[in-house]
């Protein structure tokens, strides 16, 4: 436990991992490394079959804060984001609020996603003049397919809850009273966790087989486009308006 992320037991087979830093959750390089240290501390205890990531506060993640990380080490970001994508266990993500850019790419390295009617996902790094990460490039389209991943990230418009359930972006929507989230995570962990464990580990790998490769082949070539884009005008622009909330005035430049 950290002022950051903060690990607990539900029952007697899924923990809960809590993203605490309320109310956007902005990671950096530090906060993915602890949420890898906890996947990882939990695989170790033994007890462990799945688990929740949840957030506290009013959004599951907004992704990085460019306007407070100008200098963050990209490459080192997503060798911890990685870590992620390679755990042995099954991740149910709880989707309050709003998943925006690298945080929807983290809601994305779960297995499983659930969420509300008021819970919203935007790739929205095309209206920052910058080029997404995270592993979208193969997370995004295994989950909506091919076309619908090229309108949500070349338009970086942003979708409701039952939009995204619609598109398979999440897995289950249930009701906004407060704590049906974080109950129906809870309960489809449980599920995965009463199934064989065994059988868990070894028909997830199989099924994920190749995926830490190509997420490290896509975050590769991702983190290169950044670094490119990132001393753009356009993308100065973008991460301006963003603060203004207002829409961006893009030159090409």
């Amino acid at each position: 436990m950290s002022d950051s992320v903060a690990v607990e037991q539900h029952g007697e087979h899924v923990g809960v991992v809590w993203l605490r830093r309320p109310p956007n959750n902005f990671f950096d390089t530090a906060l993915l490394r602890e949420v890898a240290d906890a996947y990882d501390e939990l695989e170790r205890t033994g007890w462990c079959r799945a688990i929740v990531l949840g957030a506290e506060g009013k959004h599951f993640c907004a992704g990085l804060d460019f306007a407070s990380n100008a200098g963050q080490d990209i490459a080192e970001l997503y060798r911890q984001a990685l870590r992620l994508f390679a755990a042995p266990l099954p991740v149910v993500a709880a989707v309050q609020g709003a998943a925006i850019g690298g945080g929807l790419g983290l809601a994305l390295s779960a297995d499983f996603r659930v969420a509300t009617a008021a819970s919203r996902f935007s790739a929205n790094f095309s209206r920052l003049g910058f080029h997404h990460g995270f592993a979208l490039t193969v997370t995004l389209p295994a989950v909506v397919g091919r076309q619908a991943a090229a309108d949500l990230l070349l338009t970086g418009r942003r979708i409701g809850g039952e939009e995204a359930f619609a598109l398979g972006l999440c897995d289950r929507l249930v009701g906004d009273a407060e704590g049906d989230l974080m109950t129906d995570a809870l309960g489809y962990a449980g599920e995965l966790a009463g199934s064989g464990p065994l059988a868990v580990r070894a028909i997830r790998a199989t099924l994920r087989l190749g995926l830490v490769e190509s997420a490290k082949a896509a975050m590769d070539q991702e983190c290169a486009e950044q670094l490119r884009l990132q001393g753009t005008a356009d993308f100065a622009e973008g991460v301006r308006a963003s603060a203004e909330r207002r829409a961006p005035r893009f030159t090409g430049e």
